[in-house]
């Protein structure tokens, strides 16, 4: 039996208590939350012991595995404890909030044997995991361009982050798990609309090796909630709606079959369309279902801190690019 406990029950935090209570095998030892009202209320519903002191809650409850879902500015500092004490430890993204802080997470993880994982959900979305399996077999052909689509009301729970680490470190982490190969370059351009403290809206482009293009679309300024991703390759196009978990497959009829090797593509035309089957489940069960199991079998999570390091890598980059000065000639400058 592991012994599993929760520190930050917030929005998320607090799924994650309701998801240790579910899987076989795992006992919720204890919740903590600096805020008492919440810790009390998460413990009571859970049966769980509740603390606001989470050292207190590790001294008493002794923990084999944690689920860390605090604020960023926190990771590092509670990470460093945890995996001090030798515990396993389930990070929600992003893994830290600086570079330097998330290495040495993940270097202080392997020298004290430490399963550490980062909390990027998506990849255990139903939909990406088929998508991803279409697209290793060769439905699309040859991948041309990646788009993703990430749009909300601004969330009253972010207090520390901009969109870009919040929202896009989703989509950053997607592109790089479907296309698995290096990025080349990158650009993107960030805009704080409503927040005069952070960005709310994100425009980014990625080019990767084989020469794909990725475009990530997201914010905070749209009133209602879109999940959607797209990709396009050679024999035609992926339709994925991360929310609602279907997926689409839209066929080029001119592009030559999966067999026909001889054949040359001779442009674009529509055909068919296919609804795709996905065995729908929660992907944040199947996420600690993933964590839970790699600490009973010791081995490597299926996000394991060095895929959310480089994910943490490239939107910190994003956020360097969109902040960039720009610099116009006293020509171009208006009168």
């Amino acid at each position: 039996m592991l012994k599993a406990a929760v520190i930050g029950v917030g929005s998320m935090g607090r799924n994650h208590v309701r998801v240790y209570r579910e899987i076989e095998g795992v006992e919720l030892v204890g919740v903590a939350d600096q805020h008492a009202q919440t810790a009390a209320k998460v413990g009571a519903t859970f049966a769980a012991p509740h603390y606001t002191d989470y050292l207190q809650m590790l001294d008493e409850c002794k923990p084999d595995l944690v689920t860390l879902a605090v604020p960023t500015v926190l990771h590092y500092e509670i990470g460093v404890e945890l995996i001090e004490r030798g515990i396993h430890l389930l990070i929600e993204k992003p893994i830290a909030r600086t570079l330097e802080e998330g290495e040495k997470l993940v270097e202080l993880a392997r020298r004290h044997n430490v399963i550490l994982a980062v909390g990027h959900i998506e990849r255990f979305n139903p939909a990406v995991m088929e998508l991803r399996r279409r697209l290793r077999e060769g439905m699309a052909g040859r991948i041309y361009k990646l788009h993703a689509q990430r749009l909300s009301p601004y969330p009253s729970r972010i207090r520390d982050a901009g969109v870009v680490i919040d929202l896009a470190s989703h989509d950053i982490d997607l592109m790089r798990y479907l296309m698995d190969e290096g990025i080349v370059r990158l650009y993107g351009e960030t805009l704080k609309s409503i927040n005069s403290d952070r960005e709310d809206m994100f425009n980014g482009i990625i080019r990767f090796q084989s020469g794909a293009v990725g475009v990530l679309d997201v914010n905070w300024i749209t009133p209602t909630k879109i999940r959607r991703l797209t990709i396009t390759g050679a024999r035609g196009m992926f339709t994925c709606d991360l929310l609602s978990q279907e997926l689409f497959f839209y066929e080029n009829e001119t592009a030559p079959s999966q067999w026909d090797t001889l054949s040359v593509l001779r442009g674009v035309n529509e055909g068919n369309i296919l609804g795709i089957r996905i065995q729908r489940h929660e992907p944040l069960a199947a996420e600690l279902n993933d964590f839970v199991s790699a600490v009973r079998d010791d081995r490597q999570p299926t996000v394991p801190g060095s895929e959310g390091l480089e994910t943490l890598r490239i939107a910190l980059d994003f956020m360097r690019s969109g902040s960039a000065v720009e610099i116009i000639s006293e020509e171009a400058q208006p009168a």
